[in-house]
């Protein structure tokens, strides 16, 4: 067995490779998020004017691709006439449909995931199994105790040495949101090539013993602290918890769990979870990747070079606009002037001294001037028309140019408003599938650990299995066992990326009374179809099939088919109704042609009852011969089986008197062998006149009591005997009884029973 010391040295080689590759894209999501979140203007007060086009963008893309819960679409994997498959498809979902409604976590982990996605270039999520086990201990008073554990481990002993009585009382398959420096894997080009996946948790005391055992638990050291202190400034040198690395190795297929600050592997096991996959963890949601590194490339490194642009411009434009205010200078022997500005109202004049002196200088115009501001507002003009071209350039870069597009005007027709609804998502589509395999992924594993993983009982309450059609319900069994039976290769587990973005319901409802009407028509026409063919009704069944399966939310729509073309399938053909014209044109040609085949049809049903009234007499003899042979043949059997329980008890008879001899036998011999023993000892004593008298009186009184009791334990078992050959004698009697019984019947006299047309219809004991 390898040595935990080694091993632990591999952990953490790989480990220290995935730091070495992810240092730099670490370094740099962090500036994206303190970017994201305008933290460095909160450092420096001084910091000029910023345009945050990350902030706008990443607000507007996480609506456009994630804007509600998914929903997952679970089927059978082939289309077939499958109704067992067709009701564990519907346990899956609704299953499904309850832990992302009831619980808030995957709920939580997408938002979290998808942010992560626009900010850092990845998200990442784990899901796991989490059974809340109830333990039931009875104390002395008889009262009962209760106590709530959520993941019971080997180091959690019963007290006293005895182990108390357990019950699930819920169980869930949570969803956890890992931060993307929380997240490791071994280091490859491409996900698939993956080996190793793991995850640091920071752990408290009270969760280290709970989960590792108190003596495990109180030895791992507290090597992690609050992150959030040390960001913004608040450092603080106590560590409140211990990071822990839940490692799963897919080439060994086992789980490990170690501390950087411990010397050895804390705790390994195989495959807790038995996923197909085995990794617990959907492939990340990434951003711009490339075949030879799962490094991934934040969106904002694509276009970081026009928000800094975006950001100058930002600033020169805010000086401008400080600087676009009306400044001047005047003569200062007219301080009236000055008041023009501050003082003038509407109306309003203001009196100038020597104004024959002020109107010779030019008058107001000789008198006041005015810094031009005209070219300050052209420099603004251009600056904002530069601004706007930036936003463009980004906004071509991460695809927010489609969604600008796709805004239209009232005075655009419907058409033109189609066309840019279409061309709106078409760069988006790829992202929002990106969204939607990720979704799909948890949905699947959440799955895996709801079929693997959770009590039948649980999936049918999760399922509300009680409120299906009773014909449903029916193949319940069926279906918990083929959920069992490797969930992934019998059903198809998907989440539809329109699904996730926010619907038009206008438009649903257009669809769907598109949907009906088309269905009614087709109804119409297909049901006289199959009526007049009825071999053509699978082939309609499939076509509404077909046409449902488009439409989500259809399974139980596909259940009243399939049991409506079951019906019609089973049904017995049912006769066309004639023609009136038709039925008209024969009752002419039978009232034409009944005079005439009058009396050929009364002479041929006279010879039709004297062939049936010979036949009836014919069949009946033959019924009255078999049932004759029928009765000797019963008999013979039951002479046979007669002589057989005879000679069987007769055979009993005889081993139960051999016993009895062997038991008599060896009750003699005992007895002989016991006074021989008891002749030596009486002997060996009157050698020996020094043995102590009462001594031997006690031993001949041993032996006389011993002696007694086998005595009584054959007379025992030769009266136990004897009752058993009595009880045996009474069943034969009985036995034979019954048998002479039996025989006397069937050797009474019968007497055919005829019906009503002269046929023999049964066989009765004349009396």
């Amino acid at each position: 067995m390898e040595d935990q010391s080694t091993g632990l040295q591999k952990l953490m080689h790989n480990v220290a490779a995935y730091d070495n590759d992810f240092k730099k894209w670490e370094a740099r999501a962090q500036k994206i998020i303190k970017r994201y979140r305008d933290d460095n203007r909160s450092q420096n007060t001084n910091e000029t004017a910023k345009f945050n086009i990350l902030w706008s963008n990443v607000q507007t893309l996480i609506p456009a691709v994630y804007a509600r819960l998914p929903k997952a679409d679970v089927s059978r994997r082939f289309g077939d006439n499958d109704q067992v498959g067709r009701v564990a498809s519907l346990l899956i979902e609704r299953a499904l449909d309850f832990e992302i409604e009831h619980y808030p976590d995957f709920r939580s982990t997408m938002k979290h995931c998808v942010e992560d996605r626009f900010l850092g270039g990845r998200g990442t999520s784990w899901v796991r199994y989490e059974p809340h086990v109830q333990a039931i201990d009875m104390p002395e008073d008889g009262l009962e105790v209760t106590e709530d554990i959520d993941e019971p481990e080997a180091g959690n002993q019963a007290l006293a040495g005895e182990e108390p009585m357990e019950q699930i009382e819920y169980e869930c398959a949570p969803v956890d949101y890992v931060h993307w420096k929380d997240f490791g894997h071994a280091v490859a080009r491409t996900w698939e090539e993956v080996p190793a996946v793991w995850r640091w948790v920071y752990m408290t005391r009270e969760a280290l013993i709970e989960r590792f055992g108190e003596e495990v638990g109180n030895k791992i050291p507290f090597d992690a602290g609050p992150d959030t202190l040390k960001q913004y400034g608040q450092s603080t040198k106590e560590h409140t918890r211990a990071k822990i690395c839940e490692y799963w190795d897919k080439e060994t297929g086992k789980v490990y769990w170690f501390s950087k600050s411990m010397p050895n592997i804390i705790d390994e096991r195989d495959d807790p979870l038995e996923l197909e996959g085995f990794f617990p963890c959907p492939r990340p949601l990434y951003a711009t990747m490339t075949s030879d590194t799962l490094v991934p490339v934040a969106d904002f490194v694509l276009y970081q070079d026009q928000a800094n642009e975006l950001d100058i411009l930002s600033d020169r434009i805010d000086g401008l606009v400080k600087a676009l205010r009306v400044r001047g200078v005047y003569d200062a022997s007219q301080p009236a002037l000055q008041r023009l500005m501050t003082e003038g109202e509407n109306n309003a004049l203001l009196p100038v001294d020597t104004w024959l002196a002020f109107g010779e200088k030019g008058g107001l115009k000789g008198a006041i001037d005015f810094l031009p501001i005209d070219m300050i507002a052209q420099t603004l003009i251009q600056c904002y028309q530069a601004r706007t071209e930036i936003k463009n350039q980004i906004y071509e870069i991460t695809g927010l140019s489609d969604i600008i597009r796709g805004s239209s005007f009232a005075s655009e027709t419907a058409t033109a408003q189609q066309i840019k609804g279409q061309y709106a998502s078409i760069r988006l589509r790829s992202m929002q599938e990106d969204v939607a395999l990720f979704a799909t992924g948890l949905l699947r594993l959440k799955a895996q650990v709801i079929c693997t993983k959770f009590q039948p009982e649980t999936i049918l309450q999760y399922a509300a299995a009680n409120q299906l059609q009773p014909e449903d319900q029916q193949l319940i069994p069926q279906a918990l066992a083929l959920l069992k039976d490797k969930p992934l290769r019998n059903f198809r587990i998907e989440v539809a990326a329109d699904s996730l973005v926010q619907l038009d319901e206008q438009k649903m409802k257009q669809e769907r009374g598109e949907f009906l009407q088309a269905f009614g028509s087709f109804l119409r026409e297909a049901l006289p179809l199959g009526q007049q063919a009825p071999e053509m009704i699978p082939m309609i069944g499939e076509l509404l099939k077909f046409g449902v399966g488009a439409f989500k939310g259809a399974r139980q729509i596909e259940g009243a088919i399939d049991q409506s073309i079951n019906k019609l399938v089973n049904k017995p053909p049912v006769e066309p109704q004639p023609d009136p014209e038709m039925l008209k044109m024969q009752a002419e040609q039978q009232m034409a042609q009944g005079k005439m085949q009058a009396d050929g049809q009364l002479e041929q049903a006279k010879m039709q009852a004297q062939m049936q009234i010979e036949q009836a007499k014919l069949q009946a003899q033959m019924q009255m011969d078999q049932a004759k042979l029928q009765l000797e043949q019963a008999k013979t059997q039951r002479e046979v089986e007669v002589e057989q329980m005879r000679a069987q008890m007769d055979a009993q008879k005889l081993e139960f008197d051999r016993q009895k001899a062997e038991m008599e036998e060896q009750y003699n011999r005992w007895k002989t062998e016991l006074d021989a023993a008891t002749k030596v000892t009486v002997a060996r004593i009157g050698a020996n006149p020094g043995v102590d008298i009462p001594l031997v009186e006690a031993a001949n009184a041993s032996a006389e009591r011993m002696t007694a009791e086998l005595g009584n334990g054959v007379q025992m078992a030769l009266q136990n005997v004897e009752k058993l050959q009595q009880d045996m004698a009474m069943l034969h009697d009985q036995t034979a009884g019954k048998i002479d019984n039996l025989l006397n019947v069937m050797a009474a006299p019968k007497r055919i029973i005829r019906g009503p047309d002269g046929k023999a219809v049964g066989v009765e004991i004349a009396t």
